[in-house]
């Protein structure tokens, strides 16, 4: 496909929010995935794409923090010509007692055309969007979701390997814990991808959903034949007892580095979603190889896949 060119959109677009990666049929994650690669350039280049939020208003709401995620939704949403609000939680009246509904429906009452929620609760995206009238798209709740890190994930590999079809990509560490792991293990296979878990037995995941994905507590055997090898962050602040006592000497049995990359394909590459605790899940080393880190590329391309993502909701792909 022309990525200069603006793919055209599903006959019919469904899909009102994004709290799961369950929520976009295969038509719209194609389209979503088309229209990153439109919008990749544009980021690239500082060049001004259409305004097709233009008059519109953002509301980022982060209960936790973050700095990928936030900044690249405020970019995204200014370069698509959005009002972007970031709501100070911290000096919000949440710290006199007003639940996240009530807030979110005093934000919708103000005008807001798409609300972007991070919060611990995971069902607390579902709740919202039975009661307010526009899209949410979830940012990241608990551990159980953060399907527009999926989206760029997969954006990132296609762009440089070419498709996601036929690759075996393996999801290492705290996979427990992580809302990445589900988001990502879920779309990949939808994609056409062997998904594999590698990580201590503690730390494999307890959720009914992934109990398909094979979990390795080996990383020879888990790795072998991968292409791509995803590090996830050690939750250390979502671990009881058991959790952190797997995490003890974690480096040494399952951290990335260019010795255990040798496990994978020849030319396999690294991912990390972000934020990295080096010496811990990857070596500083191997995470800033050009030639075997897609690490940045992961975060570069976190705005025009967030950029399409909200296109996409906002216009319903007209």
């Amino acid at each position: 496909m022309d990525s200069s060119k603006r793919p055209a959109p599903p006959a019919n677009w469904r899909a009102r929010n994004l709290v799961s990666i369950d929520d976009f049929s295969d038509s719209e994650i194609a389209y979503v995935l088309a229209l990153a690669d439109y919008y990749a350039p544009f980021v690239k280049n500082g060049a001004r794409p259409d305004q097709r939020l233009a008059g519109k208003t953002q509301i980022n709401l982060f209960y936790e923090s973050s700095t990928r995620t936030n900044l690249s939704f405020e970019l995204a949403g200014k370069k698509l010509g959005a009002d972007v609000i970031n709501v100070p939680v911290a000096a919000s009246s949440v710290n006199k007692g007003e639940s996240v509904l009530d807030t979110a429906q005093t934000l919708a009452a103000m005008g807001a055309a798409v609300m972007i929620l991070r919060h611990n609760e995971p069902r607390i995206h579902e709740m919202l969007a039975e009661h307010i009238p526009c899209p949410i798209i979830n940012a990241g709740d608990g551990a159980r979701e953060h399907p527009t890190q999926a989206l760029l994930d997969a954006a990132a590999i296609r762009s440089a390997l070419g498709k996601i079809e036929g690759l075996v990509i393996v999801i290492c560490g705290d996979i427990r814990h992580s809302r990445v792991a589900g988001s990502d293990a879920r779309l990949f296979r939808r994609l056409g991808a062997e998904v594999r878990f590698v990580g201590p037995k503690a730390l494999a995941p307890d959720d009914a959903a992934l109990a398909g994905f094979p979990h390795f507590d080996s990383l020879k055997e888990g790795l072998s034949g991968a292409d791509i090898v995803m590090a996830l962050r050690m939750q250390f602040e979502r671990m009881g007892e058991a959790g952190k006592a797997a995490a003890q000497g974690y480096f040494e049995s399952f951290g990335l580095t260019h010795k255990t990359l040798k496990f994978a394909q020849p030319n396999a590459f690294v991912m990390h979603p972000g934020p990295m605790n080096r010496g811990v899940e990857i070596d500083g080393a191997l995470a800033d190889d050009p030639a075997r880190s897609l690490i940045l590329r992961q975060v570069f391309y976190g705005v025009p896949t967030r950029m399409a993502c909200l296109d996409a909701l906002l216009t319903g792909g007209k």
